[in-house]
């Protein structure tokens, strides 16, 4: 099923961007649909730990906004709910496709901006996102949206970039310092498609207080709040944050809410 696109810039530059780069994510969205039990983020923190789905979903209808390859639909639909995968990038639902019927789970996939999901008001019970729409789409537009599409009572469980991490990314795009190199007020949008170093997409953070406060202004009511640690104060530098410099700052946000 394909969705109308309601598309700003950002919408369309990371379509591009993730569909030109959608065979880069094979071999790691094949990982994770084999996973017996999920693990999340660049860390891969356990889901003991992080608790990010409900242990049953029997029953429940969830949706992913931002799927990607699908693993996190995957391991949805394996704990019982009636799944809906959403991306605004038609390579990496291909992917999804693929896997689906390859480890037998039906899930629905939709080719929309995420920000503008074509279903009813109130249509699920549980929404979430590791980055994905979290990260890549404007906080004010996919809130309201997660807002719109869950019942009351129900669920969102986000993780994303840590704000932190976000200020010290030096603008030539190289790994993250201890420096700072922007403000912490008032961040909103960072655009890293001209960078010097590995140049990518439109991304999107806001500052603990502030996603706290839309979270809150959207309808939801904030139940929890984790930063993921690295556990390795190793030499490895996945997506720009050196393990090390993880191990000692949060490089990563998670936040569940309940809908009101």
């Amino acid at each position: 099923m394909s969705g109308e696109f309601d598309a700003p810039d950002y919408v369309e530059e990371n379509r591009r961007l993730w569909n030109a780069g959608a065979a880069e994510w094979v071999a790691a969205g094949e990982r994770n649909w084999s996973l017996t039990e999920p693990v999340w983020g660049t860390w891969g923190i356990a889901e003991s730990e992080l608790a990010m789905l409900p242990p049953d979903m029997s029953g429940m209808r969830a949706i992913e906004l931002g799927c990607g390859t699908g693993y996190v639909s995957c391991w949805m639909a394996r704990r019982g709910a009636a799944v809906t995968g959403v991306d605004v990038s038609e390579e990496q639902l291909a992917t999804a496709r693929r896997m689906a019927t390859h480890h037998d789970l039906s899930v629905e996939w939709i080719h929309a901006n995420a920000e503008r999901v074509p279903k009813p008001d109130r249509s699920f019970d549980f929404a979430i996102s590791e980055y994905g729409v979290a990260l890549w789409a404007a906080p004010e537009r996919w809130l309201a949206e997660a807002a719109r599409l869950l019942v009351p009572g129900g669920r969102l469980a986000f993780l994303t970039a840590h704000p932190l991490a976000m200020i010290c990314l030096p603008p030539d795009g190289s790994p993250v310092s201890e420096s700072l190199h922007r403000p912490y007020f008032g961040m909103h949008r960072f655009d890293w498609t001209e960078v010097e170093i590995d140049p990518g997409g439109v991304e999107f953070n806001l500052t603990i207080s502030d996603w706290f406060a839309l979270v809150v202004d959207s309808g939801f009511r904030v139940e929890d709040l984790k930063e993921p640690r690295s556990r390795n104060d190793g030499p490895e530098i996945p997506f720009s944050v050196p393990a090390a410099w993880a191990h000692r700052y949060p490089s990563e946000l998670v936040i569940k809410a309940v809908r009101l």
